[in-house]
């Protein structure tokens, strides 16, 4: 929300009350308290007039502060908020409060936040490493009245001129938030608006630190547009809190907000394969389905996942969880005949009744609807006639709404797409008192979370999934998010990456989109390029809105394609769930924008065409039917994976590219463990697999753990150069083998038999430790 109109002047009936002095500081363990008048005290006179802000600080884990500014402290308290970890034991005790005449400061970790005592004037800084990172200074903090009622708490943290911004949640707008006005309120507005199905109010910056404001509803982020030099963030009510997040990397500030926030678990490793769907108004039955499946093994295209999208209930009955009995008679059958197939089953899913489902009476009778303050359910004819809202703030109505879900998966259902729950009401009362304003944003967070914890329940840890499109703040703990709905053009391509990038620097680790835009239909050359994409995300999902998705409706080179794709990412599944450990373990995403891997790299900062898959593999999508690209390289010689041709960085590359073919690089110094299995994303990862070796520098020494599909460690390989001497070392049992890329034969190899490779040198491992010296290079 703008306050101010230009530098000078605030909006009229605005009228902000700024800290200009610290009247006094208390303190405690790990906490420090500062009462700040908004006028100078000059006399005692002053001291009988107000207002007064009060600023607290507190240490709540290492590294990171919180701030709470409160205007008024008397307010009832509301629910719901953010579901935090706990502080740390010894946090408020390891931290240090310092208070002297000049300053006030505490220290968490290596982060410190001191405010300036001076009769200056107010200044709250924020150092570690031996610099400032940001600070509040002259007119920055404030507490705000309008002359309609409303309070507002701001506050405008200062923006350096190299300093970017991102996160925010998935936001389909410029990577980089400089400029921008968010505001974190859950829309259904598609992937080409400011609006966004997932707002976070989480931002990272490459200046060394993240901000995480912690209110649950509605909060306006100016960022360097109201004060072009201040990142600001405002909240209606009497008080606001954040926490200053110090890293001093991308990576680090994302290990600690997901440790504040909550991490996402593993998936199941048959999530990884290709889902395909009937679509979304498309006609189906039992037939076309089956049809549909019949048609991707004839064609030698791997499938995991079947997906059924909603009409697979009847019209106007969304949800009552019962099959249409006119296109499918004999569901339970139909799910063992698929199953039967190997595959898994998705069904979709939303938290609406439309007047006309069984469980609207049901649910009015029992109190399980969302109600208006006259007591009515609360009911639009927006997406359903008579559509009511499940009421999740009441424990009976989750267990019920749940149990509809149990006997689905009882028949046979593996996991669920989730969609909707943005466009949630303000003119209500939730059943357990709630704040209408603040459950707007959270209400997903509570119907995606008794979904997946039904899941988990009957599934099994590990084995839980949902094909979610909204979320708010801890969202991650309930993967994996689809973007939602796009065109079929390569803008909407583009906007959906962004989307996916700025999400992954929200904290969220897994997603998704829909290969070839969800409205109208895209052309076969969109598609194919759509294609590569989304088999180099973290979930490829085959999906749209009023025609199949099936590759031979497109042209048979749509099939080959496809083909490609799918088996080049199930070879890949010993890395990505290497990537998918490093989510689980340290909340850092399988999409990442260049600047999470290269901070330090200037060039990286404002790239949104391209990304980092896991640790070692850059994708440049190509957003063009003739295959024309250009993209970013990062220092050292990089490696094409599917060709072995060679790039040296930094510099820029512009390529042209077959439909079977995207610049999709390997990092030097990278170990790519690749599977053995290319139909399948389930199988023995470490049986058959190969290691391939880029540009492996001298004193090199990698370990590479292959993960079994439970997500624990199978079989640890080490790798290891001194001067031309390469050595691999795991433990006996399975077969493997090392692929030297670039290398062109060896001067000897000891526990092994080597041959001539496309790309390299293949070394069949014939013992547990290979020792190969290396001869020429290509």
């Amino acid at each position: 929300m703008k306050f101010t109109d230009g530098y000078w002047l605030m909006r009229p009936g605005v009228h902000p009350t700024y800290p200009v002095e610290v009247l006094d500081v208390t303190t405690g363990p790990g906490r420090l308290r500062a009462y700040a008048p908004g006028r100078h005290i000059h006399d005692r006179g002053d001291l009988l007039k107000g207002p007064m802000v009060t600023v607290e600080l507190a240490a709540p884990m290492p590294d990171v502060i919180k701030v709470v500014i409160t205007h008024f402290a008397g307010g009832a308290h509301r629910e719901p908020h953010f579901e935090l970890a706990a502080a740390e034991d010894g946090a408020e005790d390891a931290a240090e409060v310092r208070c002297d005449e000049t300053a006030a400061a505490l220290t968490s970790g290596a982060l410190t936040a001191r405010i300036d005592r001076r009769p200056e004037g107010w200044r709250l800084d924020f150092a570690a490493g031996g610099r400032t990172l940001t600070g509040s200074g002259f007119k920055a903090m404030a507490v705000i009245d309008t002359d309609d009622g409303r309070h507002y708490v701001r506050e405008q943290l200062d923006l350096g001129v190299d300093h970017f911004v991102y996160g925010l949640g998935e936001r389909f707008g410029p990577l980089v938030k400089n400029g921008q006005v968010v505001d974190i309120w859950n829309a259904d507005g598609g992937t080409a608006s400011e609006q966004a199905y997932k707002n976070v109010p989480f931002f990272l910056t490459n200046a060394g630190y993240g901000v995480f404001v912690n209110h649950p509803g509605l909060v306006s982020f100016e960022v360097g547009s109201e004060a072009v030099s201040r990142v600001q963030f405002s909240v209606e009510g009497q008080s606001m809190e954040y926490h200053l997040i110090y890293g001093p990397t991308p990576k680090e500030i994302l290990r600690k907000y997901t440790a504040l926030t909550g991490r996402p678990p593993l998936v199941p490793a048959w999530s990884y394969g290709l889902w395909l769907s009937t679509s979304f108004t498309t006609s189906y039955d039992e037939d076309t389905v089956t049809g549909f499946i019949e048609g991707m093994a004839e064609r030698d295209l791997p499938l995991s996942v079947f997906h059924f999208d909603t009409f697979w209930m009847r019209e106007f009955h969304w949800c009552d969880f019962e099959w249409d009995p006119r296109t499918f008679p004999d569901p339970r059958a139909m799910l063992e005949r698929l199953k039967a197939r190997g595959l898994r089953i998705c069904v979709w899913i939303n938290p609406y009744i439309a007047q006309r489902s069984a469980l609207f009476e049901e649910g009015k009778a029992k109190g399980y609807l969302l109600r208006r303050p006259n007591g009515d359910v609360w009911q639009w004819d927006h997406w359903q006639p008579g559509l009511a809202i499940v009421d999740f703030t009441n424990p009976e109505a989750r267990q019920w709404w749940a149990a509809k879900l149990d006997a689905l998966l009882e028949m046979g259902v593996d996991c669920f797409k989730s969609d909707f729950g943005e466009r949630i009401p303000t003119d209500v009362v939730w059943h357990d008192g709630s704040d209408p304003e603040r459950m707007h944003n959270y209400y997903t967070h509570l119907f995606n979370e008794t979904v997946f914890e039904l899941l988990r329940k009957r599934r099994g840890e590990g084995e839980a999934i949902v094909f979610a499109r909204s979320a708010t703040v801890g969202g991650q703990r309930f993967p994996v998010h689809w973007s939602g709905d796009s065109e079929s053009t390569f803008e909407a391509m583009a906007e959906s990456l962004r989307g996916g990038l700025s999400l992954g620097m929200s904290g969220f680790g897994y997603w998704s989109h829909d290969i070839g835009g969800f409205e109208g239909t895209p052309d076969a050359g969109m598609f194919k390029r759509w294609i590569a994409f989304g088999l180099l995300s973290s979930h490829s999902r085959l999906h749209g809105s009023g025609s199949y998705r099936v590759p031979w409706l497109f042209d048979e080179e749509a099939v080959d394609v496809l083909r490609v794709f799918t088996r080049l990412k199930m070879r890949l599944m010993p890395y990505l769930l290497r990537a998918a450990g490093q989510v689980r373990d340290e909340g850092l995403p399988v999409l990442r924008a260049m600047v999470v891997e290269f901070p330090d790299d200037p060039a990286c900062t404002h790239l949104e065409r391209q990304y980092m898959f896991g640790d070692d593999l850059l994708v440049a999508p190509v957003f063009s039917s003739d295959g024309e690209v250009s993209y970013y390289v990062p220092e050292g010689t990089w490696t094409h994976l599917l060709t072995g041709a060679r790039v040296h960085g930094p510099r820029w590359v512009r390529e042209r590219h077959g439909y079977d073919s995207l610049p999709l690089l390997v990092r030097p110094g990278a170990v790519v463990p690749m599977g053995a299995v290319e139909d399948r994303p389930e199988y023995d990862y470490a049986d058959g697999v190969t290691l391939r070796l880029y540009e492996l520098p001298d004193g090199a020494d990698v370990v590479t753990e292959i993960p079994g599909a439970d997500g624990s460690v199978a079989r640890t390989f080490r790798t290891r150069r001194r001067a031309d001497t390469v050595r691999v070392e795991t433990s006996p049992g399975v077969s493997w083998q090392v692929l030297l890329v670039g290398v062109r034969d060896a001067v000897s190899v000891e526990g092994g038999a080597a041959r001539p490779d496309e790309q390299g040198l293949l070394v069949e491992a014939r013992e547990a430790t290979l020792v190969i010296e290396l001869g020429e290079r290509t």
